[in-house]
């Protein structure tokens, strides 16, 4: 259902209004594919396990966000979904120093950090036989 938002903003460009959908369930194409926009969808579950298996199952993992007061929760949760990224108690939040990538269909290396370097540079091996002093 949609609860808010959905209409063109502005008159120049592709732009949405940010949009809110609920009673999303898993095989709706909003909830399986990735969407880059203001877009929220609101599920509705009974366990946390339940939670990360159905998130796993997607195709794609970029990033996901988890939103609690438990740091036992975010500690569990983050390091179980199999996202790139996992913001807790906030989104969207990066920084140079983090690298930044996907899991599964979300993208193949990492940007920005040190990891972000690698896509920029080739390792050699140069070996060198010197000859030993007497």
């Amino acid at each position: 259902s949609l609860r808010a938002g959905g209409g063109r903003w502005g008159d120049q460009g592709y732009f949405i209004q940010p949009t809110v959908f609920s009673d999303v369930t898993d095989d709706m194409k909003i909830c399986r594919e990735e969407i880059f926009g203001p877009v929220q969808v609101i599920q509705k579950f009974k366990t946390v396990d339940e939670v990360i298996e159905r998130a796993n199952k997607n195709f794609y993992g970029l990033a996901a966000a988890v939103f609690t007061t438990s740091l036992d929760h975010a500690t569990y949760i983050s390091n179980s979904i199999r996202a790139g990224t996992v913001w807790v108690n906030c989104y969207d939040a990066l920084e140079a120093q983090a690298p930044f990538g996907g899991y599964k269909m979300s993208g193949n290396g990492r940007e920005l950090g040190e990891y972000g370097l690698e896509a920029y540079t080739e390792v050699k091996t140069v070996t060198i036989a010197i000859p030993s002093k007497n």
